[in-house]
């Protein structure tokens, strides 16, 4: 669980802030976005395929692309 202090003389923008940031670094809101829908096992499998098939594409264009340098 989150928990934010509030500091002595701290203005509302620096809580919030820091807040922000806690929310940001512990992945709650992406977390949240992902459980939003239910999504079927397959559509899980299909999109981690597909993420896999990006990164290989990536990384053959960038093989590629120093090829032509080299």
């Amino acid at each position: 669980m989150l928990k934010i202090e509030v500091r002595d003389n701290e203005s509302i923008d620096g809580v919030l802030k820091r807040f922000k940031k806690e929310v940001e670094k512990d992945g709650i809101l992406t977390e949240e976005k992902k459980h939003r829908f239910f999504e079927k096992p397959s559509e899980t499998r299909k999109k981690k395929i597909a993420a896999v098939k990006r990164k290989i594409e990536k990384k053959i264009r960038k093989m590629r692309q120093m090829n032509r340098y080299i």
